[in-house]
Protein backbone atom coordinates (compact mmCIF):
# COMPACT_ATOMS: atom_id res chain seq x y z
CA UNK A 1 0.00 0.00 0.00
CA UNK A 2 3.04 2.65 0.61
CA UNK A 3 3.95 1.65 -2.52
CA UNK A 4 1.01 2.81 -4.62
CA UNK A 5 0.83 5.92 -2.61
CA UNK A 6 4.29 7.08 -3.39
CA UNK A 7 3.68 5.74 -6.52
CA UNK A 8 0.72 8.11 -6.92
CA UNK A 9 2.89 11.33 -5.48
CA UNK A 10 5.96 10.50 -7.84
CA UNK A 11 3.82 10.32 -10.83
CA UNK A 12 1.99 13.81 -9.36
CA UNK A 13 5.03 15.31 -8.75
CA UNK A 14 7.14 14.58 -12.40
CA UNK A 15 3.51 15.45 -14.10
CA UNK A 16 2.94 19.01 -12.34
CA UNK A 17 6.75 20.34 -12.33
CA UNK A 18 7.76 19.08 -8.56
CA UNK A 19 3.88 20.25 -6.92
CA UNK A 20 1.85 18.17 -5.32
CA UNK A 21 -1.41 18.63 -4.03
CA UNK A 22 -3.93 17.57 -1.23
CA UNK A 23 -1.93 16.94 1.98
CA UNK A 24 1.31 18.19 0.93
CA UNK A 25 -0.45 21.14 -1.15
CA UNK A 26 2.37 23.63 -0.28
CA UNK A 27 5.03 21.96 1.79
CA UNK A 28 8.34 21.58 -0.27
CA UNK A 29 8.90 17.93 -1.76
CA UNK A 30 11.90 16.13 -3.25
CA UNK A 31 11.95 12.46 -4.74
CA UNK A 32 14.96 11.02 -3.02
CA UNK A 33 16.96 8.19 -5.38
CA UNK A 34 19.00 6.03 -3.06
CA UNK A 35 20.16 2.65 -3.69
CA UNK A 36 18.99 -0.54 -1.71
CA UNK A 37 21.68 -1.16 1.50
CA UNK A 38 20.93 -4.71 0.86
CA UNK A 39 19.01 -5.40 -2.83
CA UNK A 40 21.51 -3.02 -4.30
CA UNK A 41 18.07 -1.74 -6.51
CA UNK A 42 17.53 1.91 -7.04
CA UNK A 43 14.72 3.09 -4.53
CA UNK A 44 12.79 6.69 -5.08
CA UNK A 45 11.18 8.10 -2.21
CA UNK A 46 9.09 11.36 -1.94
CA UNK A 47 9.99 13.52 0.98
CA UNK A 48 9.23 16.89 2.58
CA UNK A 49 12.30 19.15 3.18
CA UNK A 50 13.77 21.96 3.99
CA UNK A 51 16.12 24.51 2.35
CA UNK A 52 19.37 25.26 4.03
CA UNK A 53 21.94 27.41 2.69
CA UNK A 54 23.10 25.30 -0.11
CA UNK A 55 21.62 21.88 0.73
CA UNK A 56 17.96 20.64 1.02
CA UNK A 57 17.28 18.67 4.64
CA UNK A 58 15.11 15.85 5.15
CA UNK A 59 13.55 14.15 8.26
CA UNK A 60 13.50 10.60 8.91
CA UNK A 61 10.26 10.34 10.59
CA UNK A 62 8.72 7.81 8.91
CA UNK A 63 5.65 9.19 9.57
CA UNK A 64 6.53 8.50 13.61
CA UNK A 65 6.94 4.69 12.68
CA UNK A 66 9.23 2.99 15.66
CA UNK A 67 12.04 3.00 13.43
CA UNK A 68 14.33 4.36 11.15
CA UNK A 69 12.71 4.26 7.29
CA UNK A 70 14.91 2.60 5.19
CA UNK A 71 15.86 5.19 2.89
CA UNK A 72 17.94 6.61 5.71
CA UNK A 73 19.44 3.16 6.32
CA UNK A 74 20.22 3.43 2.05
CA UNK A 75 21.81 6.86 2.59
CA UNK A 76 24.46 5.82 5.70
CA UNK A 77 25.63 2.75 3.33
CA UNK A 78 26.03 5.03 0.58
CA UNK A 79 25.71 8.63 0.90
CA UNK A 80 26.45 9.48 -2.73
CA UNK A 81 22.18 10.21 -4.09
CA UNK A 82 20.76 11.63 -6.31
CA UNK A 83 17.67 13.98 -5.60
CA UNK A 84 14.35 15.68 -8.09
CA UNK A 85 13.46 19.28 -6.80
CA UNK A 86 10.91 21.27 -8.82
CA UNK A 87 12.48 20.12 -12.66
CA UNK A 88 15.50 19.73 -11.77
CA UNK A 89 17.92 16.93 -10.85
CA UNK A 90 20.94 16.93 -8.58
CA UNK A 91 23.76 14.61 -7.69
CA UNK A 92 23.71 14.70 -3.91
CA UNK A 93 25.68 13.57 -1.04
CA UNK A 94 24.08 12.89 2.56
CA UNK A 95 25.42 14.22 5.71
CA UNK A 96 23.72 13.14 8.76
CA UNK A 97 23.44 16.19 11.26
CA UNK A 98 24.26 15.92 14.65
CA UNK A 99 24.57 18.11 17.70
CA UNK A 100 23.22 21.74 17.74
CA UNK A 101 23.35 22.01 14.21
CA UNK A 102 20.87 19.01 14.44
CA UNK A 103 18.78 20.19 17.35
CA UNK A 104 18.42 23.93 15.09
CA UNK A 105 17.09 22.68 12.25
CA UNK A 106 14.94 20.09 14.03
CA UNK A 107 13.23 22.51 16.27
CA UNK A 108 12.94 24.93 13.13
CA UNK A 109 10.77 22.19 10.81
CA UNK A 110 8.69 21.54 14.24
CA UNK A 111 7.54 24.77 14.99
CA UNK A 112 6.77 25.56 11.03
CA UNK A 113 5.35 22.04 10.31
CA UNK A 114 3.78 20.82 13.67
CA UNK A 115 3.09 17.75 12.24
CA UNK A 116 6.87 16.07 12.75
CA UNK A 117 6.40 17.47 16.50
CA UNK A 118 3.86 14.65 16.44
CA UNK A 119 5.94 11.97 14.45
CA UNK A 120 8.48 12.67 16.72
CA UNK A 121 6.21 11.97 19.92
CA UNK A 122 4.90 8.81 18.31
CA UNK A 123 8.01 7.58 17.25
CA UNK A 124 9.65 7.40 20.48
CA UNK A 125 13.18 7.72 19.01
CA UNK A 126 15.29 10.84 18.02
CA UNK A 127 14.21 11.84 14.04
CA UNK A 128 17.43 11.85 11.80
CA UNK A 129 18.16 14.72 10.12
CA UNK A 130 20.19 14.76 6.93
CA UNK A 131 21.45 17.28 5.04
CA UNK A 132 21.32 16.42 0.91
CA UNK A 133 24.37 18.54 0.08
CA UNK A 134 25.40 19.39 -3.66
CA UNK A 135 28.29 17.42 -5.08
Amino acid sequence: MADDFNAQIIDEFRTNDGRVGGMFEGHPLLLLHTTGAKSGNGRVNPLAYRQQSDAWVVFGSYAGAPKHPAWFHNLVADPDATIEVGTATVAVRARVMEGDERRRIWDAQKRDVPTFADYEAKAGREIPVVALERR
